[in-house]
């Protein structure tokens, strides 16, 4: 047997026919054949073939083997005349195959979101705003914030950055700073930066005209992958495609049982392949919204709300649990012996049962009863973030109206945090000793002001835990003060290597600058060791004293020892009796007062 090019993503072997588009016949305006988008398309017609039994591996002779989209990862076939098994493929039970149980889908779903849609300002914009192009801008907008952000942090961010930025026009005018600086706190900050360079490629060189289909969005614009074209297509222009995203990802799973591993690519073009097929072609950008709204407020990851749902009657995940409940009811009535297993389904996936289907769940991994319906989707395990700690000082010195200034630089244009400002920061080895620690900051902020630093001067403060999504980064935080005329911002000599970009902020610069929620983080610890220090030293006789048996208990205020407490030291009172403190505000011993 002659084998042409095996697709990992695909899990099929492509051939060298063109079939018409599986999902949209004839008609398709979406995909082409063997285009980037119509992998999903190709992939749910040979799963509908295989589902009926007319599947078949292509023979020798029919014509030299396509290659599938330029997504896929290809690897070679076996040599010429080597004899190749035919790759497993799912059954029906992981599709939707009746036409007529699509329909009533579509119907219940919407008439649900109708009911009971969340309003939001993004959906306000794209229902009201006539303007094409701005529609699929405010779209674009929207979904990029959305992603990997919550739907309530990102409202707030979004209302400001349309007053500011209504038109592509206006974005493609902004500069980054600005752009960094209104994005600051809702992460992942490169996000923001596409975004403008996506809207300085239309203006230049689109003439201002955004794309007009998904395959032409996601060839076109920047950092606009499948599923951020297909939002912005079927919402804004009513295109036919679907969409899958985390919340998209899980309603399927749930509805067809779908137990592999998401993150897979056969798994991830099978659910694109659902979502083509289920999307209605009247109201395509109100049917994926409503998908999504499904799995945001109904379908939830660990706690979903199974009778409110509107779909359930299609719910194979749902009908799983129904059969376990009925079970295991047989078995407290003793109508079946305790080791019988569930009575097999017709409807059930038959391939699962015997291990060979690549949708069904993992045989070494049983079905979970008190998880019910959270059985799917099921997850790789997550890779856990990689620790690393990072010296941090803050610089600061007194402003011309008295008030504290502080010295930021910039990051580098590219990588983490690519653009933002922070204080003087240097990564540091974990095993490194605090002295040594201490010294290579020295030499740091030493560079970065210009100013001879003793790393005695620089000042613990404590340190500051940020968790980003593949780093758990440890600020240990710093501080100084500099005495003396202001310092200026550094000048690089001719000698020197190419230094960031700095500059001297208020508090309130700083707050309105473009910095990372790690950094307010850090200002927020040096202040509030400031307020700590600068508060009298007065002990709650609650938190760890008692009264002497026969005296009347008093504040330690009030005490002539408070207050003259360092080290663990004596202080005589004039009754000629002594007491013990200890370091600052802390009360060991005190016959007139208070004892632990």
């Amino acid at each position: 047997m002659v084998c042409g090019v095996w697709s990992i993503d695909h899990g099929a072997w492509s051939t060298a026919s063109s079939p018409q588009c599986a999902v949209h016949g004839s008609s398709c305006t979406v995909h082409s054949a063997w285009s980037t988008a119509c992998g999903a398309c190709q992939t749910m017609g040979r799963l509908r073939a295989a589902a009926a039994g007319i599947g078949r591996r292509p023979q020798p002779g029919t014509g030299p083997a396509k290659r599938s989209s330029g997504r896929c990862r290809e690897t070679t076939a076996p040599q010429r005349g080597a004899s190749c098994p035919a790759p497993a493929q799912p059954s029906a039970f992981h599709l939707f195959v009746d036409t007529a149980e699509i329909e009533a889908f579509r119907t219940s779903l919407l008439a649900w979101y109708d009911r009971c849609k969340r309003d939001l300002p993004w959906r306000r914009l794209a229902e009201s705003e006539p303007d094409v192009d701005r529609r699929a801008y405010s779209v674009w907008v929207s979904e990029v914030m959305l992603q990997q952000t919550q739907v309530a942090t990102v409202m707030d961010y979004y209302t400001r950055w349309m007053q500011k930025w209504p038109t592509l026009q206006a974005l493609a005018d902004a500069s980054l700073e600005e752009v960094n600086a209104l994005w600051a706190g809702l992460g992942y900050y490169s996000r923001g930066k596409r975004l403008q360079e996506g809207a300085r490629k239309v203006v230049s060189e689109l003439a201002g005209r955004m794309p007009r289909t998904a395959e032409e969005l996601q060839k076109l614009l920047p950092g606009v992958g499948r599923y951020t074209a297909g939002a912005i297509a079927s919402i804004s222009y009513g295109q036919a495609t679907g969409v899958v995203d985390g919340n998209v990802t899980r309603v399927l799973c749930r509805l067809r049982c779908l137990g592999a591993d998401t993150s897979s690519p056969p798994v991830t073009e099978h659910l694109w392949g659902l979502a083509h097929t289920l999307v209605d072609r009247a109201r395509p950008g109100d049917f994926n919204q409503a998908l999504m709204e499904l799995g945001a407020t109904v379908c939830s990851p660990k706690a979903p709300l199974c009778a409110e749902c509107p779909v359930r009657p299609h719910c194979w995940a749902q009908r799983r649990v129904e059969k376990e409940l009925e079970v295991a009811s047989r078995r407290l009535l003793g109508k079946a012996p305790s080791s019988c297993p569930p009575e097999p389904d017709i409807e059930e996936c038959a391939a699962g049962a015997s291990g060979s289907c690549p949708l069904c769940p993992p045989a070494l991994e049983p079905w979970d009863g008190s998880l019910r319906v959270a059985n799917f989707p099921r997850k790789a395990a997550k890779k856990q973030p990689r620790a690393e700690r990072t010296a941090t000082c803050v610089l600061e010195r007194s402003g011309r109206r008295g008030e504290p200034e502080f010295l930021i630089v910039q990051r580098p244009s590219s990588g983490l945090l690519a653009g933002l400002w922070e204080f003087p920061s240097l990564l540091v080895a974990p095993e490194l000793k605090e002295k040594q620690q201490r010294e290579a900051l020295a030499g740091h902020v030493r560079a970065q002001t210009g100013t001879a630093v003793a790393a005695g001067r620089l000042r613990h403060v404590g340190e500051v835990v940020h968790v980003f999504s593949h780093i758990h980064q440890t600020y240990v935080v710093y501080s100084l003060l500099l005495d003396g005329p202001r310092a200026a911002a550094p000048v690089k000599r001719e000698e020197e290597p190419e230094l960031p970009a700095s500059r001297w902020v208020t508090k309130a610069d700083f707050q309105a600058a473009a910095v990372s929620t790690a950094m307010k983080k850090v200002l927020q610890a040096c202040e509030r060791q400031s307020r700590e220090e600068k508060m009298p030293r007065t002990v709650s006789t609650s938190a760890w004293a008692r009264p002497v048996s026969g005296t009347t208990a008093q504040h330690v205020s009030a005490l002539p020892c408070v207050g003259r407490a360092g080290g663990v030291s004596s202080f005589p009172h004039a009754q000629g009796t002594t007491c013990l403190l200890g370091p600052p505000g802390h009360l060991l011993f005190c016959p007139w007062g208070l004892r632990p």
